[in-house]
């Protein structure tokens, strides 16, 4: 399951330690930061690469995609990854990853700097007694200590702020609709519905990714909801604040200040909201710092290594079912259930519906990954080669086809996938051999191994005698099971390699199908 990378491109500008440790791996690197702002000449040049690593600069766009023929990872040396459509690889089966750690010191230092400056004026001091003026009196400032700050938004950087800040004298609440009270009462945040929280804040920070859901998250509607003078920071991403809400908020004074470090559009073309009195700003500057950029190359690359030699998926964001793929825990189930789509697609059943259901308590959170691996084997021969555990949902959803997925408790840890007039039931013998234990409801005593070269053979009773079954599959037979039922017989055999063709056994038995696993 490691993904097979040679060559990587990195398109902008990051710390060299980057390049030095995926060149200490084996892998062959180019460093051509021109390409960034040339679509055209990198769509030309995505074509030779395995991997892609970027920052902001480079927009990895669908057209830059569906070009890059060979590419298997995109990394982004930094949090989020708006630049990259997301959509567009997943459909490729290309893995998306960033580096989520990397930047929140520096993204967390720069937030309390924001609510310390602008509370102290610091920005508007220095740019007046520059000028030449002293101007004690109308810059008068105010505490932070005993006042409310609202974070948005209780990742990691949100709590590393909310420490910060309580060092401060802040009383800290916030919201997170993923992270529960029980865990933010940890690093002292009280958990807050929104709608509660808003009239609490003397400060509000915004620590969310920029989503459709957290688009124009600040509007008006919310700040006539807040305590007038409420100041606002946003250190995330531009766009999650109206900018034309909160320079209507500024002037209005229902908004006491802004710090801003990001925008909608990037530079800021709201000249308005950048020159306001209020307003302290700064141009992206949240990872900025010799630490993060140094931190989040090293990252990337240990996290490209980590791929490349099947250890993990860490920082993946688009590839849960890759990920088990690599876990020694979860792999054997992962291998089963392509196993078994793979057997339902020979026998004709890669149009479904399914239902793919799981039994045991080991498997009660595995819809999502196993499903995935069961698509792969269901639809390898409905795409290209860019079919697997990352765009085999995404194909499954484009062809319609219907699933149902199901769990039940058991003792016994099992996937049984059932498509019209097929069932099968597998589970793992030996802590790693995937194993059919069931067809159509007969039990197999011994279990199957699903490896290798197989042929499933479906006849009527007392049709042919076993012997010219045998004789028509032929010397490269390596073992042999049958299922027994009232209207029809499944035999089914491993062989050393696939028969060169099915004429002599089909004139012996209803039905064949070959399937190598």
């Amino acid at each position: 399951m490691a993904l097979q990378l040679k060559k990587i491109l990195i398109s902008d500008e990051v710390d060299q330690k980057c390049v030095d440790i995926l060149r200490e791996n084996g892998l062959e690197v180019v460093k051509d930061t021109s390409l960034a702002g040339d679509k055209g000449k990198l769509i030309a040049e995505i074509q030779k690469y395995d991997g892609l690593i970027v920052r902001s600069a480079t927009k990895v766009t669908s057209d830059v995609i569906k070009a890059a023929i060979s590419l298997k990872i995109i990394g982004r040396a930094g949090t989020g990854v708006d630049n990259i459509d997301c959509d567009a690889a997943t459909k490729q089966g290309i893995v998306v990853m960033n580096t989520p750690g990397g930047n929140t010191i520096s993204a967390a230092e720069l937030t309390c700097t924001m609510i310390l400056a602008m509370s102290r004026h610091v920005c508007q001091g220095t740019l007046s007694l520059r000028d030449g003026r002293w101007e004690r009196k109308k810059l008068l400032g105010n505490e932070v200590s005993g006042k409310t700050l609202a974070i948005v938004g209780l990742g990691r950087i949100g709590e590393k702020v909310a420490e910060r800040m309580q060092c401060f004298g802040m009383r800290t609440i916030g919201y997170d609709p993923i992270i529960p009270g029980e865990v933010s009462a940890k690093f002292g945040v009280e958990w807050i519905s929104l709608e509660d929280l808003w009239p609490q804040a003397d400060y509000i920070t915004v620590h969310t990714p920029l989503i459709p859901q957290t688009k124009d998250l600040l509007n008006d509607d919310v700040f006539s909801k807040c305590k007038k003078g409420v100041r606002i920071i946003n250190c995330a991403r531009g766009g999650i604040i109206d900018e034309d809400a909160l320079l209507r908020a500024l002037r209005s004074g229902q908004c006491g200040g802004a710090g801003l470090d990001v925008f909608a559009q990037e530079p800021p073309t709201n000249m308005e909201l950048i020159q306001h009195p209020l307003v302290t700003c700064t141009p992206h500057l949240g990872a900025n710092t010799n630490e993060a950029q140094c931190r989040v190359a090293e990252d990337i690359a240990l996290q490209f290594v980590d791929a490349m030699k099947g250890r993990s998926l860490f920082g993946a964001i688009n590839a849960q079912a890759l990920s088990n793929a690599l876990s020694p825990l979860t792999k054997p189930w992962v291998m089963l259930a392509t196993a078994l789509g793979k057997i339902a697609a020979a026998t004709g059943h890669s149009n479904g519906p399914l239902t793919i259901e799981t039994q045991g308590a080991g498997l009660s959170k595995s819809a999502g990954y196993l499903s995935a691996a069961i698509f792969v084997g269901l639809l390898h021969s409905e795409s290209n080669n860019h079919l697997n555990l990352v765009s085999a949902p995404a194909l499954a959803k484009k062809l319609q086809l219907k699933t149902d997925l199901k769990h039940q408790d058991g003792e016994v840890e099992q996937i049984k996938l059932s498509a019209a007039d097929l069932c099968l039931v597998g589970t793992i013998g030996g802590a790693t051999v995937p194993l059919l234990i069931s067809i159509n409801g007969q039990q197999l005593a011994q279990g199957v191994q699903l490896t290798g070269n197989m042929l499933l053979l479906k006849t009527v009773p007392n049709k042919q005698p076993l012997a010219d079954i045998i004789r028509a599959v032929g010397s490269g037979l390596m073992s042999f099971v049958s299922s027994v039922q009232d209207s029809s017989i499944w035999y089914i055999c491993q062989l050393a390699s696939p028969l060169s063709e099915l004429g002599p056994v089909k004139a012996v038995v209803d039905k064949a199908y070959p399937v190598t696993i």
